[in-house]
């Protein structure tokens, strides 16, 4: 039986908040703090009116995804550590977007390099984490992901899974402190690509 690797994309494998600020400082007049943290309170409007709400936030993020998707660009070493990985491992990205992101999705990814299945999910990752081990037979699973929050969900849903928190944004990592749920931290895909394989090599649970 395969390892199974689940990974998540934005600012894992696609650079995504970078790219983010600058289309709302184009489009939209608003100023993004990307060493703020938490998304909503990172926001300014330049005109001085009031900072966008978190209602307002989220239809920003709906207005980037997926009409300017295209302005992503690849996290270095992305790439190749899952070519290298998928000669042992099978993968899946578990993507925060709706549904009718899914295409597109796939075909930002798979122009970077990237083939490989591509769930959506909305809300918390630990159910269709643990969905799709059992799908693959429950085998030897690594969870990478940027946000603190899924690796809480994975660890209450599916303890027995790895999970490695990965921000490659370098602003925003610096911002941000070590997930409590992760077993660990690395925001560099070679070393991630090592401790990944070290996972699967001991053919253990978490």
């Amino acid at each position: 039986m395969k390892p199974l690797l689940i990974t998540d994309c934005d600012e894992v494998l696609v650079h995504m908040v970078r790219h983010f600020r600058d289309w709302l400082g184009e489009a939209h007049a608003i100023d993004f703090d990307l060493g703020g943290g938490d998304f909503t309170s990172s926001m300014t409007r330049r005109n001085g009116a009031a900072a966008p709400t978190q209602d307002e936030m989220w239809g920003l993020l709906g207005g980037f995804f997926p009409a300017e998707m295209a302005r992503q660009t690849l996290v270095p070493g992305a790439a190749e550590a899952l070519r290298a990985l998928a000669a042992q491992a099978d993968i899946v990205i578990l993507t925060n977007l709706s549904d009718a992101c899914h295409a597109a999705r796939v075909q930002q990814l798979a122009a970077f390099g990237i083939p490989h299945r591509v769930v959506c999910n909305q809300g918390g990752k630990g159910q269709p984490v643990a969905a799709l081990v059992a799908e693959h037979g429950d085998p030897v699973t690594v969870f990478v992901d940027d946000l603190a929050v899924h690796h809480d969900s994975v660890a209450r849903h599916a303890p027995g899974v790895h999970r490695l928190h990965m921000i490659a944004e370098p602003l925003l990592a610096a911002a941000m402190p070590p997930a409590p749920a992760a077993h660990a931290r690395i925001d560099d895909w070679v070393e991630a690509r090592d401790w990944i394989e070290a996972r699967f090599a001991a053919r253990m649970a978490a």
